[in-house]
């Protein structure tokens, strides 16, 4: 797996006093290697004509095999190397329902890919080519970058082969979008065009910072520009290691079901702030049913942070519970009968995920 390395340079030297080179060529050509074009194919059937049956039609038009033909619906993509084993990353709507699937390198190799698994939960696919002397991409991860810090996004935009763009970071954790199920985006103005989509956001010195996913063009009836969205690495790298090692992510399981309180709730329950999560039910047996939470309690906060106002708020916060790992203890505080009590809770797997 390639070292993480959040702020490294390379062995890069920056040109000015705030750290940043005036050119990024370096970092472009130090990614670039790592970042493939995709090329996918999806047999789609013909509609069958009644005359296809009929014995004299197939005589005389020699069309015994027409209600059999088959034509090639073709997308694209791009793709990164993770490890010099072959090891892909791309989104998961890049590949879905593809029978075939091609990676071509920047040197100009090709290779057929297999799909080792899927996180349709954040949009990503781990992919394996068998090709010898493989580049892989050096890693960064969002904890390392801040809102300002300039990115580029590197990908096959229109099937034009490979571009970069260049931007800055907009903003971190973007959720409530309706995208993913699970949503912790990276927001970059630089421009994610059809075909980018499970490339390559590096920073300034070439190191991974997310998979690219999508541009918003418009919510609602509002038009929007420069608005681009990635996947954070350290979450790309994590559903690649669970694929890898179990064939599926593994996600923490607190066993509850829960839904955001209105203002009118938290005044019942006397709570100190309108912001909460009340749990409708609880799992027999489950990591919160051993801890000792029961329906009807309100959470107002996950590992002392506070459950944020809002339907999206409250949904990122069990997101949080889910994104952590089985095994982990989680700490919550709750409210019950008007009293504040703190639960331990230590995670589990799922029973019932795939």
């Amino acid at each position: 797996m390639p070292q993480m390395n959040p702020r490294s340079s390379g062995g890069f030297t920056p040109s000015n006093s705030w750290g940043q080179p005036t050119s990024y060529a370096q970092a472009v050509q130090r990614a670039a290697p790592a970042v493939v074009n995709i090329y996918t194919r999806k047999k789609l059937k013909r509609a069958r004509h009644p005359l296809f049956d009929d014995p004299l039609f197939r005589h005389f038009f020699n069309n015994a095999d027409t209600s059999r033909q088959e034509r090639m619906q073709s997308a694209l993509g791009s793709g990164v190397i993770v490890t010099e084993t072959g090891y892909l990353l791309t989104n998961n709507h890049v590949i879905q329902g593809a029978d075939e699937i091609v990676v071509q390198l920047q040197d100009g190799r090709d290779a057929q890919a297999d799909l080792i698994g899927i996180d349709k939960e954040n949009d990503l696919a781990v992919l394996k080519i068998e090709l010898d002397q493989l580049t892989a991409i050096n890693i960064s991860t969002e904890q390392g970058m801040l809102v300002g810090d300039v990115v580029l996004a590197i990908g096959n935009p229109f099937g034009m082969g490979q571009t970069v763009t260049q931007g800055i970071i907009s903003a971190v954790g973007r959720y409530g979008l309706g995208i993913n199920t699970f949503e912790n985006f990276i927001q970059t103005d630089a421009a994610i065009n059809p075909g980018n989509s499970g490339g390559a956001l590096i920073d300034a010195f070439g190191n991974l910072v997310g998979i690219n996913t999508a541009m918003l063009d418009r919510i609602g009836d509002n038009d929007l520009n420069g608005v681009g969205l990635a996947i954070p690495a350290e979450t790309a790298l994590q559903s690649l290691s669970d694929i890898i090692e179990f064939g599926r992510v593994v996600r923490g399981w607190l066993g509850v079901t829960a839904q955001p309180i209105s203002p009118q709730i938290a005044s019942r329950y006397r709570l100190p702030s309108p912001h909460g999560l009340l749990v409708t039910g609880v799992y027999s047996n489950g990591p919160a049913h051993i801890a000792g939470l029961q329906p009807g309690d309100i959470i107002v906060k996950v590992n002392n942070q506070k459950v944020s106002n809002g339907l999206n708020g409250g949904l990122r916060s069990m997101q949080e519970v889910k994104e952590s790992r089985p095994g982990e203890e989680i700490l919550l505080e709750v409210y019950r009968d008007g009293q504040r009590h703190v639960i331990n809770a230590v995670l589990a797997i799922n029973p019932i995920a795939g």
